[in-house]
Protein backbone atom coordinates (compact mmCIF):
# COMPACT_ATOMS: atom_id res chain seq x y z
CA UNK A 1 0.00 0.00 0.00
CA UNK A 2 1.69 3.19 -1.19
CA UNK A 3 0.93 6.28 0.90
CA UNK A 4 1.86 9.73 -0.51
CA UNK A 5 2.37 12.39 2.16
CA UNK A 6 2.12 15.92 0.79
CA UNK A 7 3.48 19.04 2.47
CA UNK A 8 5.78 16.81 4.47
CA UNK A 9 8.46 18.39 6.61
CA UNK A 10 11.46 16.75 8.33
CA UNK A 11 9.42 16.37 11.51
CA UNK A 12 6.66 14.55 9.61
CA UNK A 13 9.21 12.08 8.32
CA UNK A 14 10.62 11.59 11.80
CA UNK A 15 7.33 10.84 13.52
CA UNK A 16 5.68 8.89 10.70
CA UNK A 17 8.76 6.71 10.21
CA UNK A 18 8.83 6.14 13.97
CA UNK A 19 5.13 5.24 14.08
CA UNK A 20 5.41 2.93 11.07
CA UNK A 21 7.81 0.69 12.98
CA UNK A 22 4.99 -0.12 15.42
CA UNK A 23 2.40 -1.05 12.79
CA UNK A 24 1.54 -4.75 12.48
CA UNK A 25 1.20 -4.28 8.69
CA UNK A 26 4.38 -2.21 8.36
CA UNK A 27 5.77 -4.48 5.63
CA UNK A 28 2.72 -3.70 3.46
CA UNK A 29 3.03 0.09 3.81
CA UNK A 30 5.30 2.31 1.73
CA UNK A 31 5.50 5.96 2.74
CA UNK A 32 6.40 8.40 -0.05
CA UNK A 33 7.17 11.93 1.15
CA UNK A 34 6.53 15.01 -0.99
CA UNK A 35 7.68 18.37 0.37
CA UNK A 36 5.38 20.26 -2.00
CA UNK A 37 1.82 21.07 -1.05
CA UNK A 38 -0.92 19.18 -2.84
CA UNK A 39 -2.42 21.19 -5.70
CA UNK A 40 -3.54 20.58 -9.25
CA UNK A 41 0.07 21.04 -10.37
CA UNK A 42 1.54 18.59 -7.85
CA UNK A 43 -1.27 15.99 -7.84
CA UNK A 44 0.43 13.90 -10.57
CA UNK A 45 3.21 13.14 -8.06
CA UNK A 46 0.71 10.81 -6.36
CA UNK A 47 0.37 8.59 -9.43
CA UNK A 48 0.20 4.99 -8.23
CA UNK A 49 -0.48 5.88 -4.59
CA UNK A 50 -3.74 4.45 -3.27
CA UNK A 51 -3.66 6.60 -0.14
CA UNK A 52 -2.99 10.35 0.04
CA UNK A 53 -2.02 11.97 3.35
CA UNK A 54 -2.47 15.75 3.61
CA UNK A 55 -2.35 18.67 6.05
CA UNK A 56 -4.16 21.98 6.51
CA UNK A 57 -2.89 23.92 3.49
CA UNK A 58 -3.16 21.19 0.88
CA UNK A 59 -5.83 21.76 -1.78
CA UNK A 60 -8.43 19.03 -2.32
CA UNK A 61 -10.93 20.67 -4.63
CA UNK A 62 -12.91 18.81 -7.29
CA UNK A 63 -10.16 19.01 -9.92
CA UNK A 64 -7.45 17.78 -7.57
CA UNK A 65 -9.62 14.94 -6.29
CA UNK A 66 -10.43 13.85 -9.85
CA UNK A 67 -6.72 13.88 -10.73
CA UNK A 68 -5.89 11.82 -7.65
CA UNK A 69 -8.67 9.35 -8.41
CA UNK A 70 -7.50 9.00 -12.02
CA UNK A 71 -4.04 8.20 -10.66
CA UNK A 72 -5.33 5.37 -8.49
CA UNK A 73 -6.00 7.12 -5.19
CA UNK A 74 -8.97 5.86 -3.19
CA UNK A 75 -8.36 7.19 0.33
CA UNK A 76 -7.52 10.60 1.81
CA UNK A 77 -6.00 10.74 5.30
CA UNK A 78 -6.02 14.18 6.92
CA UNK A 79 -3.22 14.86 9.42
CA UNK A 80 -5.45 17.47 11.06
CA UNK A 81 -8.92 18.02 12.48
CA UNK A 82 -10.25 20.58 10.01
CA UNK A 83 -11.43 19.61 6.55
CA UNK A 84 -12.56 22.93 5.07
CA UNK A 85 -9.98 22.40 2.29
CA UNK A 86 -11.81 19.30 1.00
CA UNK A 87 -14.63 19.38 -1.56
CA UNK A 88 -16.80 16.82 0.23
CA UNK A 89 -19.40 16.62 -2.51
CA UNK A 90 -16.75 15.80 -5.11
CA UNK A 91 -15.13 13.29 -2.75
CA UNK A 92 -18.47 11.55 -2.23
CA UNK A 93 -19.13 11.37 -5.96
CA UNK A 94 -15.74 9.72 -6.49
CA UNK A 95 -16.24 7.31 -3.60
CA UNK A 96 -13.23 8.38 -1.54
CA UNK A 97 -12.59 7.11 1.97
CA UNK A 98 -11.68 10.22 4.00
CA UNK A 99 -10.64 10.20 7.64
CA UNK A 100 -9.17 12.87 9.88
CA UNK A 101 -7.44 13.30 13.22
CA UNK A 102 -10.32 14.87 15.17
CA UNK A 103 -8.28 15.89 18.20
CA UNK A 104 -4.63 15.74 19.08
CA UNK A 105 -3.10 17.07 22.24
CA UNK A 106 -5.59 19.93 22.67
CA UNK A 107 -3.41 21.14 25.51
CA UNK A 108 -0.63 21.89 22.98
CA UNK A 109 -2.72 24.48 21.15
CA UNK A 110 -4.21 25.81 24.40
CA UNK A 111 -0.74 26.32 25.87
CA UNK A 112 0.37 28.12 22.71
CA UNK A 113 -2.63 30.45 22.97
CA UNK A 114 -1.52 31.25 26.52
CA UNK A 115 2.06 31.80 25.33
CA UNK A 116 0.85 34.31 22.74
CA UNK A 117 -1.22 36.17 25.32
CA UNK A 118 1.58 36.29 27.88
CA UNK A 119 4.22 37.28 25.33
CA UNK A 120 2.20 40.12 23.84
CA UNK A 121 0.81 41.31 27.17
CA UNK A 122 4.18 41.47 28.94
CA UNK A 123 6.19 42.29 25.80
CA UNK A 124 8.70 39.53 26.53
CA UNK A 125 9.66 39.25 22.85
CA UNK A 126 10.66 42.91 22.80
CA UNK A 127 12.35 42.67 26.21
CA UNK A 128 14.45 39.73 24.99
CA UNK A 129 15.69 41.75 21.99
CA UNK A 130 16.43 44.80 24.17
CA UNK A 131 18.43 42.94 26.78
CA UNK A 132 20.57 41.26 24.14
CA UNK A 133 21.53 44.76 22.99
CA UNK A 134 22.30 45.90 26.53
CA UNK A 135 19.11 47.94 26.84
CA UNK A 136 17.50 47.37 30.23
CA UNK A 137 14.97 50.22 30.09
CA UNK A 138 11.40 49.27 30.95
CA UNK A 139 9.59 52.02 29.07
CA UNK A 140 7.31 50.48 26.44
CA UNK A 141 7.09 47.09 28.17
CA UNK A 142 4.17 47.84 30.49
CA UNK A 143 1.62 45.04 30.67
CA UNK A 144 -1.45 44.19 32.70
CA UNK A 145 -2.15 41.57 35.35
CA UNK A 146 -4.23 38.80 33.81
CA UNK A 147 -5.60 37.67 37.18
CA UNK A 148 -9.10 39.06 37.48
CA UNK A 149 -9.51 39.78 33.76
CA UNK A 150 -12.30 38.32 31.61
CA UNK A 151 -11.35 35.86 28.86
CA UNK A 152 -13.83 34.91 26.16
CA UNK A 153 -13.48 31.47 24.56
CA UNK A 154 -15.22 31.23 21.18
CA UNK A 155 -15.63 27.51 20.52
CA UNK A 156 -15.79 25.21 23.54
CA UNK A 157 -14.62 21.96 22.00
CA UNK A 158 -11.60 20.10 23.36
CA UNK A 159 -9.10 22.87 22.62
CA UNK A 160 -11.45 25.59 23.82
CA UNK A 161 -12.06 23.68 27.05
CA UNK A 162 -8.32 23.19 27.61
CA UNK A 163 -7.75 26.91 27.05
CA UNK A 164 -10.60 27.84 29.39
CA UNK A 165 -9.17 25.65 32.16
CA UNK A 166 -5.79 27.38 31.87
CA UNK A 167 -7.24 30.88 32.18
CA UNK A 168 -9.61 29.81 34.95
CA UNK A 169 -6.58 28.52 36.85
CA UNK A 170 -4.92 31.91 36.44
CA UNK A 171 -7.81 33.60 38.22
CA UNK A 172 -9.65 34.89 35.16
CA UNK A 173 -13.38 35.04 34.66
CA UNK A 174 -14.14 32.83 31.67
CA UNK A 175 -16.98 33.28 29.21
CA UNK A 176 -17.78 30.85 26.41
CA UNK A 177 -19.74 30.88 23.19
CA UNK A 178 -20.61 27.88 21.04
CA UNK A 179 -23.73 26.97 19.03
CA UNK A 180 -23.34 23.51 20.55
CA UNK A 181 -22.71 24.25 24.25
CA UNK A 182 -20.41 21.95 26.19
CA UNK A 183 -21.68 20.60 29.51
CA UNK A 184 -18.08 20.45 30.73
CA UNK A 185 -17.74 24.21 30.30
CA UNK A 186 -20.36 24.83 32.98
CA UNK A 187 -17.81 23.97 35.66
CA UNK A 188 -15.34 26.50 34.23
CA UNK A 189 -17.30 29.52 33.10
CA UNK A 190 -20.55 30.93 31.75
CA UNK A 191 -21.95 30.45 28.25
CA UNK A 192 -23.16 33.67 26.60
CA UNK A 193 -24.06 34.89 23.13
CA UNK A 194 -21.25 36.21 20.93
CA UNK A 195 -22.03 39.95 21.25
CA UNK A 196 -22.04 39.66 25.06
CA UNK A 197 -18.73 37.76 25.03
CA UNK A 198 -17.05 40.28 22.73
CA UNK A 199 -18.25 43.27 24.76
CA UNK A 200 -17.21 41.86 28.14
CA UNK A 201 -13.87 40.19 27.37
CA UNK A 202 -10.37 41.58 27.85
CA UNK A 203 -9.02 38.64 25.83
CA UNK A 204 -10.97 36.90 23.04
CA UNK A 205 -9.54 33.53 21.99
CA UNK A 206 -10.89 31.74 18.89
CA UNK A 207 -11.14 27.94 18.82
CA UNK A 208 -13.68 27.26 16.06
CA UNK A 209 -13.72 25.13 12.95
CA UNK A 210 -13.92 27.06 9.69
CA UNK A 211 -17.40 26.79 8.21
CA UNK A 212 -19.66 29.03 6.17
CA UNK A 213 -21.11 30.30 9.46
CA UNK A 214 -17.76 31.07 11.10
CA UNK A 215 -15.86 32.51 8.12
CA UNK A 216 -14.97 36.14 8.94
CA UNK A 217 -16.94 35.95 12.19
CA UNK A 218 -14.57 38.65 13.44
CA UNK A 219 -15.13 41.55 11.07
CA UNK A 220 -15.97 45.22 11.10
CA UNK A 221 -19.40 44.92 12.76
CA UNK A 222 -18.19 42.49 15.45
CA UNK A 223 -14.90 44.26 16.12
CA UNK A 224 -16.78 47.40 17.17
CA UNK A 225 -18.37 45.40 20.00
CA UNK A 226 -14.98 44.66 21.59
CA UNK A 227 -13.23 46.72 24.23
CA UNK A 228 -10.78 49.21 22.72
CA UNK A 229 -7.86 47.68 24.65
CA UNK A 230 -8.90 44.04 24.15
CA UNK A 231 -6.62 41.33 22.79
CA UNK A 232 -7.78 39.08 19.95
CA UNK A 233 -6.12 35.65 19.72
CA UNK A 234 -6.55 33.17 16.87
CA UNK A 235 -4.95 29.72 16.99
CA UNK A 236 -7.65 28.00 14.96
CA UNK A 237 -8.18 28.96 11.30
CA UNK A 238 -7.03 32.17 9.65
CA UNK A 239 -10.28 32.89 7.84
CA UNK A 240 -12.20 33.22 11.11
CA UNK A 241 -11.13 36.86 11.00
CA UNK A 242 -11.32 39.39 8.19
CA UNK A 243 -7.70 40.54 8.23
CA UNK A 244 -8.35 43.79 6.38
CA UNK A 245 -11.02 44.77 8.91
CA UNK A 246 -8.71 43.86 11.80
CA UNK A 247 -5.97 46.05 10.31
CA UNK A 248 -8.44 48.94 10.10
CA UNK A 249 -9.37 48.37 13.76
CA UNK A 250 -5.71 48.36 14.79
CA UNK A 251 -5.04 51.57 12.83
CA UNK A 252 -8.05 53.26 14.43
CA UNK A 253 -6.95 52.11 17.93
CA UNK A 254 -10.24 50.20 18.29
CA UNK A 255 -8.38 46.93 18.96
CA UNK A 256 -5.68 46.76 21.58
CA UNK A 257 -3.68 43.72 20.50
CA UNK A 258 -3.70 40.92 17.95
CA UNK A 259 -1.98 37.54 18.38
CA UNK A 260 -2.34 35.00 15.56
CA UNK A 261 -0.85 31.60 14.83
CA UNK A 262 -2.90 31.27 11.64
CA UNK A 263 -3.49 33.54 8.65
CA UNK A 264 -6.08 33.38 5.89
CA UNK A 265 -3.47 33.36 3.09
CA UNK A 266 -0.89 31.34 5.03
CA UNK A 267 -0.46 28.56 2.46
CA UNK A 268 1.97 30.72 0.46
CA UNK A 269 4.05 31.51 3.56
CA UNK A 270 3.85 29.13 6.48
CA UNK A 271 5.92 25.94 6.91
CA UNK A 272 8.57 27.38 4.58
CA UNK A 273 11.80 29.39 4.98
CA UNK A 274 11.02 32.66 3.20
CA UNK A 275 13.77 34.66 4.95
CA UNK A 276 15.67 35.28 1.69
CA UNK A 277 12.57 36.06 -0.36
CA UNK A 278 10.59 39.21 -0.98
CA UNK A 279 7.19 38.57 0.58
CA UNK A 280 4.68 40.17 -1.74
CA UNK A 281 1.63 39.70 0.49
CA UNK A 282 0.89 43.34 1.29
CA UNK A 283 -1.76 42.48 3.90
CA UNK A 284 0.63 40.27 5.85
CA UNK A 285 3.41 42.83 5.56
CA UNK A 286 1.10 45.53 6.90
CA UNK A 287 0.28 43.35 9.90
CA UNK A 288 3.97 43.01 10.67
CA UNK A 289 4.38 46.78 11.03
CA UNK A 290 2.25 46.97 14.18
CA UNK A 291 4.10 46.79 17.52
CA UNK A 292 0.94 45.38 19.15
CA UNK A 293 0.69 42.41 16.77
CA UNK A 294 2.34 39.03 17.32
CA UNK A 295 2.42 36.37 14.60
CA UNK A 296 3.67 32.80 14.76
CA UNK A 297 3.70 30.39 11.82
CA UNK A 298 1.01 27.83 12.69
CA UNK A 299 3.05 26.15 15.41
CA UNK A 300 0.33 25.75 18.03
CA UNK A 301 0.18 21.99 17.40
CA UNK A 302 3.96 21.64 17.28
CA UNK A 303 4.88 19.47 20.26
CA UNK A 304 6.43 16.01 20.44
CA UNK A 305 3.28 14.62 22.04
CA UNK A 306 0.96 16.09 19.40
CA UNK A 307 3.07 14.90 16.47
CA UNK A 308 3.23 11.38 17.86
CA UNK A 309 -0.53 11.39 18.36
CA UNK A 310 -1.17 12.67 14.82
CA UNK A 311 0.97 9.90 13.34
CA UNK A 312 -0.58 7.21 15.53
CA UNK A 313 -4.18 8.19 14.74
CA UNK A 314 -3.40 8.54 11.04
CA UNK A 315 -2.06 4.98 11.01
CA UNK A 316 -5.15 3.80 12.90
CA UNK A 317 -7.29 5.36 10.16
CA UNK A 318 -5.12 3.70 7.52
CA UNK A 319 -5.51 0.33 9.25
CA UNK A 320 -9.30 0.70 9.13
CA UNK A 321 -9.17 1.46 5.43
CA UNK A 322 -6.85 -1.44 4.66
CA UNK A 323 -9.03 -3.86 6.64
CA UNK A 324 -12.29 -2.49 5.29
CA UNK A 325 -13.49 -1.87 8.82
CA UNK A 326 -15.63 0.89 10.29
CA UNK A 327 -13.62 3.98 11.19
CA UNK A 328 -14.71 6.37 13.94
CA UNK A 329 -12.73 9.21 12.34
CA UNK A 330 -14.16 8.77 8.85
CA UNK A 331 -15.97 11.78 7.41
CA UNK A 332 -19.59 11.07 6.47
CA UNK A 333 -19.82 12.02 2.81
CA UNK A 334 -23.37 10.90 2.04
Amino acid sequence: MKVALFGSQPYDRRFFDEALQHQPDAARIELVYHASLLSLETAPLAQGSEVICVFVNDVLDAEVLQTLHDGGARAILLRCAGYNNVDLAAAAKLGFFIARVPAYSPEAVAEHALALVMTLNRQTHRAYARVREGNFALDGLLGTTLHGKTVGIVGTGKIGLATARIFKGMGCTVLGHDPFPSKQFEAIGRMVDLPTLLAASDVVSLHCPLTDDTRHMIRRDTLVLMKRDAMLVNTSRGALIDTADVIDALKARRLGYLAIDVYEQESALFFQDRSSDIIDDDVFQRLMTFPNVLVTGHQGFFTIEALREIAAITFDNLACYMAGEACANRLPLA
